[in-house]
């Protein structure tokens, strides 16, 4: 089974699709477009992103993707993040005078580089990446911070491990595949309207997994008083847990805001009127996936 994942191999996101999926096959993509893009193509049977982390939020670019491409959402899995300091062989960490890797890395490891003074952060395109270009370039004065699996990939060496400043930092990733039926909004028989830029009334269904207790939704609220307190109040009236609801800028409709939700629900008749009733407000929603939490 071909899995695609955004960045190179040795990420955090091949370290979670290995222990997800331990039998798979890794497929690197440069860019996270190309991910979907693959998915929907069909030249992989799915792919792995990190949607949010517990530190830095929300991945925004992957959040508009969901909406905008045709998946939908099988799993959800959670992966501890290890931050460690990684260098080329025989490099020590006394030599070190700078380290490379991707801004979010760097911001989580700030007590190491205040106990470093003498260290520089410098930001780079990928945690993985960063111990491939060290390694691969024979850099003697600069190391990378990744994974325990880049230090594997790429034969570096961990001068320091563990060096995140919160030991309670996970990533939760999904697992994603293309949408295999085109299916009318829960209160609308047709799209909204088709003109330029306009969103379709409509989701993707896709597979709901055995024992599903989690349900991710996105949808827009129309413009009137009220709006997004009654969109909630459908939820709350039939019981249902919300684990996260964040706004998103609606793309192509410039102040325009779509809402994420995650309901604590699978596909059960609660969840099924709340959604029927979720469209007497709302102008679109999307299933985005029902699945086991992880």
């Amino acid at each position: 089974m071909k899995v695609a994942i955004q960045g190179e191999l040795g990420s955090f996101s091949h370290e979670a699709a290995a222990r997800m999926l331990p039998r798979c096959t890794v497929v690197p993509c440069a860019r996270s477009a190309e991910v979907f893009d693959r998915v929907e193509g069909g030249s992989v049977a799915a792919a792995l992103i990190p949607i949010e982390n517990s530190l830095a939020g929300t991945v925004a670019e992957h959040a508009d993707l969901l909406v905008a491409r045709r998946v939908y959402i099988q799993a959800e899995f959670l992966l501890r993040i290890v931050h460690n300091i990684i260098a080329a062989p025989g490099v020590k960490l006394s030599a070190v005078r700078k380290v490379l890797s991707h801004p979010v890395a760097l911001d989580q490891c700030r007590e190491f580089f205040r106990r470093h003074p003498g260290i520089e952060p410098v930001p780079f395109y990928d945690t993985a990446g960063s111990v491939k270009h060290v390694v691969s370039q024979h850099l003697t004065d600069a190391a990378g911070i990744a994974g325990r699996r880049a230090a594997h990939q790429y034969s570096g060496k961990i001068l320091a491990a563990g060096v995140e400043d919160d030991k309670r930092n996970f990533t939760r990733f999904l697992l994603i595949r293309k949408g295999k039926k085109l299916t009318a909004a829960p209160a609308r028989s047709a799209p909204a309207t088709r003109g330029k830029g306009s969103v379709h009334a409509l989701y993707y269904q896709g597979v709901v997994a055995l024992g599903a207790n989690k349900t991710s939704i996105a949808y827009k609220v129309k413009n009137v008083p009220g709006a997004l307190f009654k969109s909630l109040s459908v939820f709350a009236l039939r019981n249902i847990s919300l684990s996260k609801i964040e706004s998103r800028p609606l793309r192509g409709r410039p102040w325009e805001y779509v809402f994420y939700a995650d309901l604590l629900c699978g596909d059960n008749e609660a969840a099924r009127n709340a959604l029927r009733h979720l469209g007497e407000v709302a102008e679109f929603i999307k299933v985005l996936g029902i699945y086991r939490a992880g």
